[in-house]
């Protein structure tokens, strides 16, 4: 049986080699997802013609555009396979101008579509995969890939270009709770709140921090408060008035300033993991008359991406593990209960409507099942 430490290597050695790929498909570079058969992707929002052109030249078969069953099915005016986690389109030569193909791939984009010369085509073995590395790298869940002729995978390596096992892209929401790691704490006096720390998480090779706003001594207290926030910019920062974040966020504080004590785990999971650029694109089509959960959908995203896990692990990693939970939603509830958190009582959080955001709030309860009685 393997020892811990060596468990956590390979963790470490896998999530690093994943962050990297995402990374290299943020940067237009491609990549080589491994398994049965192997595919070379580049993210289709950072490909440009000349990544097309460069995917062409190597494998020499056609180019696959893969999608959401979501975004597909929005394209193509069509329902998709029942159960599906990708659909593959075949594109042709007449699709790749970049104007042309911007409009395929975001919805938010301003040209018209020419879903007629688009056609279902078979799916391959990584395309799950390759739609979640794009995910990871918060771009929008569409990819560009070309079957690898035999033997062209250690060519290609050998030019510097990455190679992912499919399969362990398929397992990064559980690395990712599993490389996570304390990084440091500080002291840092809130309005309000002043007897106040900030621990900083950060899973290995990963850019993305998590943060716990840690009032007073939650340790000494059998069960504290503690409420799990995914960041919004334009909520918490900016004072937007589409969401109620930012009330969320600075209720929270002042509830566990109240009460002595409470952990606030502040997550990078913004626009329900999604990421704040696909969250703008995702209020574009919300003000084209689509609610919160459906403009998700149809950037590709799931309704929900986050994971609350990530949460669980801050806590027992800083040794808490009965809380009182600050929250609406029943999700966090059982993503507790699943980690070994201990709930002993759910504490309702709950603000008024502004007159901006009561679609939005209306949706959590009709679509997220948020307790907003």
């Amino acid at each position: 049986m393997p020892s811990e430490t060596a468990t956590a290597e390979r963790v470490r050695l896998r999530l690093r080699q994943i962050h990297r790929g995402a990374s290299d498909l943020r940067r237009g570079v491609p990549v080589i997802l491994s398994g049965a058969s192997s595919l070379l992707v580049m993210a289709a929002e950072t490909a440009g013609v000349d990544g097309l052109a460069e995917l062409e030249t190597v494998s020499g078969s056609e180019i696959r555009l893969i999608l959401a069953p979501a975004r597909a099915a929005a394209i193509l005016r069509a329902p998709m396979p029942a159960q599906a986690d990708a659909v593959a389109l075949t594109l042709p030569a007449s699709l790749r101008e970049i104007d042309v193909f911007q409009s395929i791939v975001d919805p938010t984009a301003a040209q018209p579509l020419m879903r007629e010369a688009l056609k279902l085509t078979a799916l391959p073995p990584a395309a799950a995969a390759a739609l979640g590395l794009a995910k990871i790298g918060r771009l929008l869940p569409a990819v560009v890939a070309v079957a690898l002729p035999d033997g062209s995978t250690a060519r290609l390596a050998g030019h510097g270009i990455i190679e992912v096992p499919a399969s362990e892209v398929l397992e990064y929401a559980s690395d990712e709770v599993a490389g996570l790691r304390q990084i440091v704490s500080a002291h840092v006096p809130l309005n309000g709140a002043p007897d106040s720390r900030v621990v900083a998480f950060r899973t290995e090779g990963s850019a993305i921090e998590h943060l716990a706003i840690v009032i007073g001594r939650p340790q000494d207290h059998a069960a504290p408060l503690v409420r799990i926030h995914s960041e919004c910019f334009t909520g918490d920062l900016l004072g937007s008035l589409r969401c109620d974040c930012g009330e969320q966020l600075r209720g929270a504080i002042a509830r566990m300033a109240e009460d002595g004590a409470g952990v606030l785990l502040y997550l990078a999971q913004e626009g329900r993991g999604i990421g704040l650029i696909n969250k703008l694109r995702a209020y574009e089509l919300q003000d084209r008359g689509l609610d919160t959960m459906d403009a998700n959908r149809v950037l590709g995203w799931g309704a929900d991406e986050r994971n609350f896990l990530v949460g669980a692990a801050m806590l027992q990693i800083m040794g808490i593990r009965r809380v009182r939970l600050l929250t609406n939603n029943p999700d966090k509830l059982e993503a507790m209960e699943a980690c070994g958190i201990d709930v002993v009582g759910r504490e309702p959080h709950l603000f008024a409507a502004n007159g901006v955001n009561d679609e939005y709030l209306a949706t959590k309860a009709s679509r997220f099942g948020h307790m907003l009685d």
